[in-house]
């Protein structure tokens, strides 16, 4: 294995890691919305998913910034940070929309309860969303200038 593709398997690697550690707080911070306001469905759904995924995109910023991509530069930091939030603002916009959409208008199947049915809809929206920042932030926000 070439080294390129060594050093972008353990990007990948602590990327998932760090995407883990993102989920936890994601999903601690949703559940208890949902548990102390009693809501697990409709337009509240999205209020509590951005503050739920805003603590997380904190928590990534942090780890990815400094372990996963390895950026070292300060003077840096303003842009990167801009482009680091653009493309987790789409990344709300999209985890958003599929717990919005797969809470509000669909059934929960299986005889999931709809708590339990908002917790799968969520691992959904946050699986597809994890694409989406990888690609962005390796290719874009956290790019180094030698790439």
């Amino acid at each position: 294995m070439t080294n390129k593709k060594y050093e972008s398997l353990v990007q990948i690697v602590k990327f998932g890691i760090v995407g883990v550690s993102n989920t936890v707080v994601d999903f601690a911070v949703l559940n208890f919305l949902m548990w102390v306001f009693k809501i697990n469905s409709g337009t509240w759904m999205i209020v509590f998913n951005v503050a739920a995924f805003s603590l997380a995109v904190i928590n990534s910023y942090i780890w990815n910034r400094y372990w996963t991509f390895k950026m070292k530069s300060r003077e840096e930091v303003p842009e990167e940070f801009m482009k680091f939030l653009l493309i987790s603002i789409v990344g709300v916009f999209i985890n958003s929309g599929i717990v919005y959409g797969g809470t509000t208008f669909l059934t929960p199947l299986f005889g999931l309860s709809a708590g339990l049915w908002a917790n799968g809809v969520k691992l959904m929206a946050t699986g597809v969303a994890m694409v989406w920042n990888f690609i962005g932030y390796k290719l874009w926000a956290f790019k180094k200038s030698s790439q």
